[in-house]
């Protein structure tokens, strides 16, 4: 989600107080140096590697040298994600084989050392379509205009833009992937379908609800195979719950997209799901799952409707024995003030930075597996000012992105094989 960003003036006492609190601070290392190579490491990032024209991102990864893309690489080389989603990264239309943009990041910036970090080797990468951008056909913000942005199946001003992407250095099963680009939100039962607060009449049309698809951007289940053992990535980028009206469209789909994925590794709750191959029904019962992505909900602040990020959180077939944290995000919070001084979430757990007077930072990303992996270790790339690596974050405009890397470590059996 990108929004306008200002830092509030922290008092120098409380920047000297912090500073010293940071000097004690060290940044979690990959799971090599900590003698476990057994570990799996699961993480997200929003990157922002999205740009505002058709072709901008792929031209600008590639050619080794753009400040942000070499910003967002050392943060992945720093951290060593064994699976990674990359929010925000633009697919590309027509691209024969799909993989241009992943092909460009890989050999430009992951497979290149940044400021003395270790080159990063991903031999397995998933891409596919997004919604974004692609032209409804209808007037789906009632501004009596149809076409743009606000008009296509995912905000976004051309196909494909806000994509996102899969990395990994263990197998990937491409012929099990499952994609739901196509599923139709009124398929959904219960689905929290937007109402017209002026006429008390559905938001859409009973022709626009033939055609809209839940998923802003796409929902996919990546089998990853670890040593023998299968484990489902389960990936997507529901729409942020703002940038509407007191219909609040946006807001509610965020919570349907949260939703699917709640019902789908909950055995007999995701009969209704069928992707866009035509299968039907949602994860087998017993099945190891990592769900990840930006889902632009936080458990108790911000915009999204509550209890949205509940359904995952609170869901008894995920792990949530262990949250993601970090320093930085705690001294984040007390130097910019503003919104963040009435948060009720906790902000040791948030994931990105946003607008001080309005919502303040949250906590919108999420790796969460599944009670069947144990975690033992997990964080968000968050330094705090004192840290040398804080350049890679910085304050807005930000070097990297307006979001942090999140990563949870778990046990896979047969982990140790096949690496």
């Amino acid at each position: 989600m990108t929004r306008s960003m200002a830092l509030a003036r922290p008092s120098l006492a409380l920047a000297i107080a912090v500073a010293m609190l940071a000097s004690l601070v060290l940044i979690a290392p990959p799971v090599e140096a900590r003698g476990r190579p057994e570990a799996v490491r699961f993480a997200t990032f929003n990157a922002s590697l999205n740009r505002g024209a058709a072709g901008q991102a792929l031209a600008d990864l590639s050619l080794p040298g753009n400040p942000q893309a070499s910003a967002v690489a050392e943060i992945i080389q720093r951290t060593r994600p064994d699976v990674l989603l990359i929010n925000e990264f633009d697919y590309v239309e027509g691209d024969p084989d799909g993989n241009a943009m992943t092909d460009a990041f890989r050999a430009n910036y992951l497979g290149i050392g940044q400021n003395g970090a270790d080159p990063i080797d991903y031999p397995y990468v998933y891409v596919a379509p997004s919604n974004t951008g692609i032209p409804s056909g209808f007037d789906l913000n009632n501004n009596g205009v149809v076409g743009g942005a606000d008009d296509a199946y995912g905000f976004g001003f051309f196909p494909g833009q806000f994509g996102m992407a899969v990395f990994s250095r263990y197998p990937i099963d491409y012929s099990a992937v499952r994609t739901f680009q196509l599923f139709r939100w009124a398929d959904m039962p219960g689905a929290l379908l937007p109402v017209d607060p002026a006429t008390g009449e559905s938001w859409y049309s009973d022709a626009e609800l033939e055609v809209f698809r839940l998923s802003s951007k796409s929902h996919w289940d990546v089998p990853i195979n670890i040593g023998g053992s299968t484990v489902h990535f389960l990936v997507s980028h529901p729409t942020p719950p703002v940038f509407d009206g007191a219909e609040d469209r946006n807001g509610t789909r965020n919570h349907d997209e949260i939703r699917l994925w709640a019902d789908y590794v909950t055995p007999g709750a995701g009969s209704y799901i069928y992707d866009d191959a035509g299968g039907a029904g949602g994860l087998r019962p017993g099945s190891r799952f990592v769900i990840a992505g930006d889902q632009n909900s936080d458990p108790l602040d911000g915009d999204s409707i509550p209890g949205s990020i509940q359904l995952l959180l609170d869901n008894p077939r995920v792990n949530t024995t262990v949250t993601p944290d970090s320093d930085g995000a705690v001294e984040a919070s007390l130097l910019q003030g503003g919104a963040n001084t009435t948060h009720l979430s906790d902000p040791r757990y948030d994931t990105a930075d946003f607008s001080d007077s309005a919502p303040g930072n949250l906590r919108a990303d999420y790796v969460l597996p599944s009670r069947s992996l144990r975690i033992v270790d997990a964080g968000v790339f968050w330094p705090v000012q004192a840290d040398p690596l804080f350049r890679l974050t910085g304050v807005f405009p930000f070097p990297s992105s307006d979001h942090r890397l999140v990563w949870v470590d778990v046990m896979v059996p047969g982990s140790n094989r096949g690496r």
